[in-house]
């Protein structure tokens, strides 16, 4: 019997783009708060740490000494083994080597990988250009970081599918279906079944519901099998209209929820097996 079968890796998306502690005190934003996060999202069962970084105003940036800092303070702490998954971002214009720097210089065991661009209802673009994703894709293979492959409507899943085919990236890969994104799919839970179904067969997947969508997607996600993701980036509110503790509350309670369905939450290496990621040295 596979050990891993009834294993489930939890992520956490501890601070994202647009949150703040205007929507809520507790969203982390400064690196060493980030950093403390994540240690405390581990200690609750998160295998995966999913890591933005802000400037000093907090706002969302690419800084790398920001992200090193974060990195650094994360993997200085011998106890904790989480892996790590730099955002590559895709707002505001930036440029494509500012993008893939943070992940040639840190070497995170995964980072994402936005298949598509898409028009935020808030003003703003999120590009991904062909050209990125080509190059991404090939310097991922180089550099032996895992992809997740966010999705935030159909479109994008046919174009990996595509770069599959193409080469530019190797299966079997990951996936993370979003949700309730602005301008993306919305939360309907038969979004969720319909991009499952299309999913290849040998790879792994995750869902995340943004907002109000947290809880119906990540139950469903449960029964269909799938990994979580949960965290501040995509919902500020443990309950409707009672803020977040922190992101080790959303973490213990996927991982409560996970032991209700006869799941265990997966560790940092179990994970690493589950999702194919490098060793860790």
């Amino acid at each position: 019997m596979n050990t891993l079968s009834n294993k489930r890796v939890i992520s956490v998306a501890v601070t994202g783009s647009w949150p703040t502690k205007a929507d809520n005190p507790n969203v982390p934003i400064h690196p060493e708060e980030i950093a403390q996060s994540v240690f405390e999202s581990w200690q609750a069962g998160a295998a995966v740490a999913h890591i933005h970084v802000r400037d000093d105003e907090g706002r969302p940036c690419m800084d790398f000494d920001k992200y090193k800092r974060v990195v650094e303070l994360i993997r200085a702490n011998k106890e904790c083994d989480i892996n790590l998954n730099l955002t590559t971002s895709g707002i505001g214009g930036l440029d494509d080597d500012l993008r893939i720097y943070p992940l040639e210089q840190l070497r995170p065991e995964l980072c994402s990988y936005d298949c598509g661009s898409m028009n935020w209802q808030n003003n703003a673009i999120f590009e991904n250009h062909p050209r990125f994703l080509e190059r991404l894709g090939l310097a991922c293979q180089e550099l032996g970081i895992k992809p997740e492959i966010e999705i935030f409507d159909t479109g994008m899943l046919y174009s990996a599918l595509y770069y599959i085919k193409k080469g530019v990236l190797k299966a079997p890969c990951h996936f993370q279906i979003v949700l309730g994104a602005p301008g993306g799919m919305t939360v309907d839970l038969d979004h969720l079944l319909y991009l499952h179904r299309l999913l290849p067969e040998d790879c792994t997947w995750s869902a995340c519901g943004i907002g109000k969508g947290h809880m119906p997607v990540m139950l469903t996600t449960i029964a269909l099998g799938g990994h979580l993701r949960v965290g501040m980036e995509d919902n500020v509110m443990y309950h409707k209209g009672i803020p977040a503790k922190s992101n080790a509350q959303f973490v213990a309670r996927a991982k409560r929820l996970l032991e209700e369905a006869g799941y265990q939450p997966a560790s940092p290496e179990e994970a690493r097996q589950i999702y194919g990621l490098r060793p860790r040295t």
